[in-house]
């Protein structure tokens, strides 16, 4: 898969119609009419949640990519809105719960990637239940994590990163 399919069947500027200058998977540019778009990662905001009992809840994901595999709740940051709030927008969306996001666990990302993984660790504030996007929802001690069957190498490696020497190494 392309980084940026996009530009793949891109043949003419979307500004003037005559031929562009395509430098993939970065930019398009046209010298006729000056118009440019440079293409960058997104940023996704991600929360391990935590419960009273220093447990983490999980959802099952409900929607492509990985249905169906355990997961954090995510999601991608929106114009307008900071990575702390998108990552509290994205709990309360997905899980029905509120959280007081306690501090960055890391920040992730592979050149061979489109997005970048911010993670944050949140105290949990009341009971998550389901949603379209968490099929199951389930809070997890850290020796019973899932790690199998997780949904992204980010989480991995967050949760790798939060939990320090208790977490399972990560995969590459």
């Amino acid at each position: 898969m392309s980084l940026n399919p996009a530009l793949e069947d891109l043949h003419f500027c979307p500004r003037c119609g005559q031929p562009p200058t395509i430098d993939a998977p970065r930019s398009i540019t046209c010298e006729h009419c000056g118009y440019g778009a440079f293409y960058n990662p997104k940023p996704v905001a991600v929360v391990i949640p935590i419960t009273d009992d220093d447990e983490i809840i999980f959802l099952r994901r409900g929607f492509e990519p990985r249905r169906g595999h355990w997961s954090l709740p995510s999601g991608f940051v929106d114009l307008g809105e900071t990575v702390e709030t998108a990552a509290a927008r994205e709990v309360m969306e997905e899980l029905h719960l509120r959280v007081q996001i306690t501090g960055l666990v890391g920040v992730y990302s592979r050149a061979e990637d489109r997005t970048v993984v911010l993670v944050y660790a949140a105290t949990a504030q009341g009971t998550p239940s389901l949603s379209e996007e968490a099929l199951e929802v389930r809070a997890f001690a850290p020796m019973d994590i899932p790690w199998h069957d997780l949904a992204f190498w980010s989480e991995e490696r967050a949760l790798q990163d939060y939990l320090g020497s208790r977490a399972r190494p990560a995969r590459s």
